[in-house]
């Protein structure tokens, strides 16, 4: 046999190894079964959240995210061509291109890894990029190349070198995070111009749930975006009225999901699966309570979103079937990505799902950090 051949042999058997550690060493049909338990269900018009409790507990505190990271100043996002000048713990190899709409640089500062999620939006620039997949960005790191998908269709001209948190809740600032449709489309197609058509699409259904008026409070520190007068997602989510849409839907299911974890605070809540007017759209879990804890204030506001620019009835979904859909891992394809020693990307295509996969290879952290699914 030629060694070409030989090679060939190598590779294939090289992704049916990849495919088979893929979700802790067991087929997709098997994948975290058990291992989850979906709750009786909280809902708030066209909107309902089942929480998910997990039997297996992580300590999940070596990661720093997103928003700590940017807040601290040890995680900084810039344009590929504002590179220089960037504080590094160490030297970088050179990164020789300039600024482009799919492509952001990042570093990490930081001594703990970095968990990144696809939905993430960074605002500045010259146009808001919203993170396209799962990452970990270990400590210390040299600058990394994102692949990131515009949510600011019409401005190419910088706002500022580097790229910071909109957001304020609760005294706390957030990165935004893209509600599940816009999320979608960056993960799944992975498609620029699809990116661009659903922000036009959420952006007028906005539009159309916000009552007009002058806009401001929340968003960049100037004042949100009025609908229908910016091409910024980020700061018409951020717009005051829309913001009072949002909350009317995402406070109510805060509360009552605290009130919940509270009492079940021994069962270890660790996510969600999320449906909007009788279907069932999109599922987040996480390897710990706390790490859920850190990105719920956003989660639940990206999920009302969806919720009022989506047409639909009110809730007719029970737990039997939110708990099938958690379940079913069964997948016809499977795309493994690993970046060796830090962490490897499992994508499930199966039968009107997605599925996503983040497992850690970090030192004494091998194991799945965040699993997201949606329906297609």
């Amino acid at each position: 046999m030629t060694r070409t051949a030989w090679i060939g042999i190598l590779g294939v058997l090289a992704l049916a190894a990849c495919a088979a550690i893929a979700w802790g060493g067991r087929q997709p049909d098997e994948a975290n079964s058990g291992d989850y338990r979906v709750l009786a269900p909280i809902s708030h018009g066209n909107l309902t959240i089942f929480p998910v409790v997990s039997g297996s507990r992580h300590d999940t505190s070596m990661f720093i995210t997103l928003d700590e990271g940017l807040r601290s100043g040890e995680v900084v996002v810039s344009e590929a061509g504002q590179l220089q000048g960037l504080v590094r713990r160490r030297p970088a190899p050179p990164i020789r291109f300039g600024p482009q709409v799919n492509r952001l640089v990042l570093v990490n500062n930081s001594e703990r890894p970095l968990l990144l999620l696809a939905g993430e939006i960074v605002t500045g620039g010259k146009q808001d990029r919203v993170v396209g997949k799962d990452r970990i960005v270990p400590g210390n790191s040299d600058p990394v190349d994102l692949g990131v998908f515009c949510v600011e269709p019409g401005r190419w001209t910088g706002t500022s070198a580097q790229f910071g948190t909109t957001f304020q809740i609760d005294g706390q600032l957030f990165t935004p995070m893209a509600q599940p449709s816009v999320r979608s489309k960056a993960m799944a197609d992975k498609d620029q111009q699809k990116v661009w058509a659903e922000v036009n699409e959420s952006t007028r259904a906005m539009a159309a749930a916000a009552p007009l008026g002058t806009g401001g409070g929340i968003g960049s520190g100037t004042g949100g975006g009025m609908p229908g007068s910016t091409t910024s997602y980020a700061k018409v989510m951020g717009n005051s009225e829309v913001q009072k849409k949002v909350d009317a839907v995402a406070a109510p299911v805060e509360r009552s999901y605290e009130s919940v974890i509270k009492q079940l605070r021994n069962q270890n809540a660790v996510g969600v699966v999320v449906a909007i007017g009788g279907e069932i759209v999109w599922a987040d879990v996480f390897a710990s309570a706390p790490l859920l804890e850190k990105y719920w204030p956003k989660l639940v506001r990206s999920y009302a979103t969806e919720a009022i620019t989506r047409h639909g009835g009110k809730a007719g979904i029970d737990a039997k079937a939110a708990q099938a859909f958690l379940d079913d891992l069964n997948g016809t394809r499977q795309v493994v990505e690993i970046e060796p020693g830090i962490f490897r990307h499992t994508e499930i295509v199966g039968t009107g799902f997605r599925a996503f996969e983040l497992a850690s290879l970090l030192p004494k952290a091998g194991f799945a950090v965040h699993i997201s699914k949606m329906s297609e």
